[in-house]
């Protein structure tokens, strides 16, 4: 087991995973798919949209410091009954201003959640192996990110009462897993050079902000153009099945034997080359031509999950290492506000990209980005703010 209480952290990913459930299927299914033959028209849904990833994405470093100071359970708790009183009145009750504002509200509320687990995963870690207890906690979304767009998508589409069925369930068990964990709340590292005031300390987060934008962005140049970039390569999504299984595997495999490495040794020990290896599957794909591709797959799709392997391993066992102890929620909350800003602006410069050159310009463009993110890490006068202790 990777963390010291685990009948606190499972829960507390189970709500995270309800949460993330709930949240793509209402923003990126029921609402699109239903909104319109409940009243809402196309500019409040997507000011509802906006309003909610708004507030969450600028709430995530102050709720940080409201879960140091009222716990961490209570405000999920109210998260998770703020969502589920959204989704209620969407259903049966639209409105345009009181839908943006609870939106707004519940996307503030849901600003505490990544950074909270996020912090309660880094301080209930079994010492040594934090690297990977925080990349496990990281990555344990995505099925339920999946399940919003590809369950309650088409439930929505055919059987609409039977998607809002679901996803108010799902709501109401995210409520009362907040419920048990009411009084939950994270300790705070032992007190050190960064205790007094509130900044210090933040020095050293400061400089992984670029890192943390620009390791974003790049994926994010692919967000809008995934289904153009197939067609234009000549692959179907059933091309990508097998190949994605091998990524996936080798994906297991460096996540977790590189992760020892972050713990054991250090996190740019995992980092470094797993940057350098994404640089060099992008650059790679943009080379590559739909007469050439299916034979590339097979070779970029392992060293993609080793990449990515690595890197989700080596920066998640950096951020821990450089976060003041004393006010770690909050510092985990800009650092992922940050992340969430270079994903935001990842489709309109690959949009631009794909303008400008097309298929090569925008993975041209990712690889660019991952190689100025490397030299970031190893120019030398970054060592004295993330080296760690």
């Amino acid at each position: 087991m990777l963390w010291t209480r685990p009948l606190t952290m499972l829960p507390l990913l189970a709500l995270l995973l309800l949460s993330e459930l709930v949240r793509t299927g209402f923003v990126v299914s029921a609402l699109p798919l239903t909104g319109p033959g409940l009243g809402l028209s196309p500019g409040v849904i997507g000011a509802m949209v906006s309003a909610h990833y708004l507030a969450d994405g600028l709430g995530r470093g102050p709720m940080g410091l409201v879960t140091e100071r009222w716990g961490l359970g209570r405000v999920l708790a109210f998260g998770a009954l703020t969502g589920l009183g959204l989704g209620l009145l969407t259903r049966f009750f639209p409105s345009a201003g009181w839908g943006v504002a609870l939106s707004a509200l519940w996307g503030l509320l849901f600003g505490a959640l990544w950074p909270g687990v996020m912090n309660a995963s880094h301080a209930f870690a079994h010492p040594g192996r934090v690297s990977r207890a925080l990349a496990v906690s990281n990555l344990s979304v995505a099925p339920a990110i999946l399940a919003g767009v590809l369950l309650v998508g088409p439930l929505m589409q055919t059987r609409p009462e039977q998607g809002w069925a679901l996803l108010l369930g799902a709501q109401g068990a995210a409520l009362v897993l907040g419920a048990l964990l009411w009084r939950l709340r994270v300790p705070a590292g032992a007190a050190g050079q960064d205790a007094g005031s509130v900044w210090r300390g933040w020095d050293r987060v400061a400089a992984l902000l670029p890192a943390a934008f620009a390791q974003t962005l790049a994926p994010g140049l692919l967000v809008t153009l995934v289904f153009p970039l197939l067609e234009r390569l000549g692959l179907r999504l059933p091309d990508l099945l097998w190949p994605g299984a091998l990524a996936g595997l080798t994906f297991g495999l460096s996540l977790w034997l590189l992760g020892r490495v972050a713990d054991r040794l250090h996190p740019r020990l995992a980092l470094t080359p797993g940057l350098l290896a994404l640089a060099l599957v992008f650059g790679l794909a943009a080379l590559t031509g739909p007469e050439t591709v299916h034979g590339r797959l097979w070779g970029l799709a392992p060293l993609l999950g080793v990449g990515y392997g690595a890197f989700v391993a080596g920066w998640n066992g950096l951020v821990a290492r450089t976060l003041p102890q004393d006010h770690r929620a909050a510092a985990w909350g800009t650092v992922m506000a940050v992340e969430a800003l270079g994903y935001a602006a990842g489709p309109l410069l690959g949009g631009v990209a794909w303008q400008w050159a097309g298929p090569p310009g925008v993975l041209g463009l990712a690889a660019l980005v991952f190689v100025l993110t490397e030299i970031y890490y190893l120019w030398p006068r970054r060592g004295r703010f993330v080296q760690g202790a």
